[in-house]
């Protein structure tokens, strides 16, 4: 096949150039194979250029990059329109042409990190420059659509690139700062805020706005603010500017209880998972709060989040009451026509309850899930009786089908055997993965003695 002529490649140029990173990357793994000589060669030669200009803007442009996110109008976080990370690169490009090329040979020549830093940052300065006097159209589209989805949406864009050298070698100690507290780890925390209020004194929320976004988990910024403010006071954090983190991560909390609240039972195991994940976030938060903020439990912040720990214990506890009974609900019983026998006897006349089994696989997912969180958020208690509680109704249950399968009184055998199943997966969700295989060996003994013992689960 003869190679794409220059009228098609420019056509191919302008498309790739407009697509999301997710879509050039996908495409350039689809061309990975594709051989010079080839048609499609000159296409693959341009996607791997563009993917390094990509990775070099990414990485020149880190420390804002995780805050261009959608329309940029998040009304929580500071966020700017995706849109604008390729409008500013090509207008740096324009202004700072030499730079730039240095960039980009520095990048493929692997120069050492500290060339390539200064490099980077010389060109962030150069774009906050840019964009405040909107030196070219592309300066100006952007900080038109910055304007557009936040109020000063474009001051605050340059605001950002003016500590971003600050915030880019931050990035690089965040793990550190964030696992190892005091010491050395104090004081480089402080040292960046002293550097950037030096540069504007009202850019010192900016920082830690732009760090939260460089984390897998942003509220975990109140660690490095905690850092700085040396575990401060919530009346004094309360008053600073640096409030918003304290209270939008407050509001977090709020959220996910309600979240919390709402479980749907019949969503499935998958949900109940999703919503033992939310309570150890929530626990997770609530430590952060009262090991960063020196909290007084009668008023304020402290009041708050003490209901919020009262709160959450409250729900996790209503909801692993919900797992016993909807578990007990769905092995069904009736009383022994046995005299002297007090304990109910399994109903096995009727297949069970589809609904009613996912309800209990739901809430049993959620009670196994939270076991890690369950002493920290105060309802450990509450899970360990539910354990024992309906680990013994379990045992009992499956005892007495194994009795009235061995006395031929079990009715259908399929039927009995299902409930056996259903059993054996209420003990995996209560206790943990195979530890229903006991139940299982045993049901498969007493219904199909001439087979051999099935595999574990």
């Amino acid at each position: 096949m003869t190679a794409l002529s220059e009228r098609n490649i420019e056509i191919v140029r302008t498309l790739v150039s407009a697509a999301p990173d997710k879509v050039v990357g996908s495409l350039q793994q689809a061309l990975a194979d594709t051989s010079d000589d080839s048609a499609l060669g000159g296409v693959r030669r341009l996607v791997e250029c563009e993917v390094a200009d990509r990775n070099l803007r990414n990485t020149v442009l880190s420390p804002i990059a995780p805050m261009c996110v959608g329309a940029g109008d998040d009304k929580k976080v500071l966020t700017f329109p995706s849109r604008i990370l390729g409008l500013l690169w090509r207008a740096m490009a324009e202004i700072e042409p030499d730079r730039m090329n240095e960039a980009r040979v520095a990048a493929s020549e692997h120069m050492p990190p500290g060339i390539m830093a200064d490099l980077h940052d010389a060109l962030v300065v150069a774009a906050a420059a840019g964009l405040r006097s909107r030196a070219t159209a592309d300066f100006a589209t952007v900080a038109d659509l910055c304007d557009a989805a936040r109020a000063d949406g474009a001051r605050l864009l340059a605001d950002c690139l003016d500590i971003a050298h600050i915030v880019r070698r931050a990035a690089q100690r965040l793990p550190e700062w964030l696992t190892h507290a005091g010491g050395e780890t104090t004081a480089g925390a402080r040292l960046a805020y002293k550097d950037a209020v030096e540069i504007s004194e009202d850019v010192g929320q900016r920082l830690f706005q732009m760090l939260a976004a460089q984390m897998a988990e942003p509220w975990m910024v109140l660690r490095i603010v905690s850092a700085v403010m040396d575990k401060p006071p919530e009346r004094y954090l309360a008053d600073s500017e640096l409030a918003w983190f304290g209270e939008n991560l407050m509001a977090d909390v709020d959220a996910a209880l309600s979240a919390l609240s709402s479980l749907d039972a019949d969503a499935g195991p998958a949900a109940g998972r999703a919503a033992a994940r939310t309570v150890e976030v929530v626990v997770q938060q609530i430590l952060e709060m009262e090991t960063s903020i020196e909290l007084t439990r009668e008023h304020g912040w402290g009041a708050r989040v003490h209901k919020q720990r009262v709160n959450l214990a409250a729900v996790v506890e209503r909801r692993l009451k919900d797992a016993e009974k909807a578990a007990v609900e769905a092995l069904p019983t009736v009383a022994s026509r046995l005299q002297g026998r007090r304990r109910p006897m399994p109903r096995l006349t009727e297949a069970p309850n589809p609904r009613l089994l996912n309800r209990a696989k739901t809430l049993l997912a959620f009670s196994y899930e939270v076991r890690t969180t369950a002493n920290y958020g105060g309802f450990g208690s509450t899970r360990s009786r539910l354990v024992e509680s309906l680990r013994e109704h379990i045992d009992h249950y499956v005892e007495d089908v194994l009795d009235l399968v061995r006395t031929a009184d079990a009715g259908d055998p399929e039927i009995a055997e299902a409930f056996l199943a259903a059993a054996g997966e209420f003990e995996d969700l209560l206790l943990g993965e195979k530890a229903g295989d006991l139940i299982r060996r045993r049901s498969h003994a007493a219904l199909h003695p001439e087979t051999a013992t099935p595999p574990s689960r």
